[in-house]
């Protein structure tokens, strides 16, 4: 049975044996490369996190083509590798069909969910995080317009488009939300052109902040923001170093923190889902030398207002993935 937990990082009741103990924790990163600055680089700054806390070693493995899903988690589970931590929903039917086949190996899924008994599923909620940005960014505008461009056009990015835009309005009903996607492949995650491409249409239709949910092509959104003089919001890792000044803040996600937990929970580790919303820390908007000029106190003080009504669960946002209509739209 699936349950639900809204922490991660308590260590499992099974006793391990002693193989089992010793046994290095793999990482499957997902298409985009290692080195997104996104999304991957969260998950390899985790697990090396784990690495030098612990002293421990993991194994890594990189895909060039999605055709080698199924090959590389095979490898790493038949390597022993134990936990075997896998990125990206898009590796939800790599562990339906792998996992059975090594029950005796813990897997770990990042963004997704695979109801068997030895496999942790870690999910976000992308949608209140996105929110928050939301209000930050409607609290800079000045133009009346926002943006959002997402990777490929599905439910976990429209549901960070949809916070977003709940975000906004919440601060300006009036505001203009634009939204654009970057294609429908796994390329849509690694075309910094094609999203520099959309940044500028979107500045040239009168937005003055532009959200990236897209990978490693959110690289070339941030550039296109910065070359124009406006605002971007980064996601997922703390993407504000990049352009300061430029970015007003970026969208957080814990992926590195899941890694951390996963590898130190070692084999073994308790499974089922995992959800990390804003109560459990798992997302929220970064705040750091780099925007602090940016973020008046005023808007720092207005958006932790809602950042505890959300938890407090007087503040609730839509989440698109469980109605496939948003408010804000």
């Amino acid at each position: 049975m699936t349950h639900f937990k809204t922490f991660l990082g308590a260590s499992s009741a099974l006793a391990l044996t002693a193989s089992l103990a010793h046994a290095d924790p793999a990482l499957m990163f997902d298409l985009g490369g290692k080195f997104d600055k996104s999304f991957n680089e969260a998950a390899y700054n985790g697990a090396e996190r784990w690495k030098a806390e612990s002293g421990g070693t993991y194994r890594e493995i990189e895909m060039q083509a999605a055709a080698q899903r199924v090959q590389f988690a095979r490898r790493l589970a038949e390597a022993g590798s134990n936990p075997v931590v896998v990125m990206g929903f898009q590796n939800a039917p790599t562990l339906e069909e792998v996992a059975p086949d090594y029950p005796d190996t813990s897997f770990v899924l990042i963004d997704a969910v695979v109801d068997l008994p030895n496999v942790r599923s870690v999910i976000f909620a992308e949608h209140e995080g996105s929110y928050l940005v939301g209000m930050l960014a409607a609290m800079a505008n000045e133009t009346g317009t926002v943006s959002f461009v997402g990777g490929m056009e599905i439910p976990l990015i429209t549901a960070f488009a949809c916070g977003f835009a709940q975000g906004a309005k919440a601060v300006n009903p009036d505001i203009n939300v634009i939204v654009n996607y970057t294609g429908d492949t796994p390329a849509a995650w690694n075309d910094p052109v094609r999203g520099g491409e959309i940044a500028r249409a979107q500045i040239s239709q009168g937005s003055d902040v532009v959200f990236a949910a897209a990978g490693g092509t959110g690289l070339g959104v941030l550039q296109a923001a910065a070359d124009a003089g406006v605002y971007s919001i980064g996601v997922d890792s703390n993407q504000n170093y990049l352009h300061p000044g430029s970015v007003l803040t970026s969208m957080l996600k814990l992926v590195d923190q899941a890694v951390y937990d996963a590898f130190t929970d070692g084999p073994g580790l308790e499974t089922g889902v995992v959800l990390m919303d804003l109560a459990a820390g798992g997302v929220g908007y970064a705040l750091d030398e780099h925007n602090a000029d940016l973020i008046s106190a005023e808007m720092q003080e207005t958006v932790e207002a809602a950042r505890a009504s959300i938890i407090a669960g007087d503040l609730s946002v839509h989440d698109f993935r469980t109605d496939s209509t948003c408010p804000a739209f």
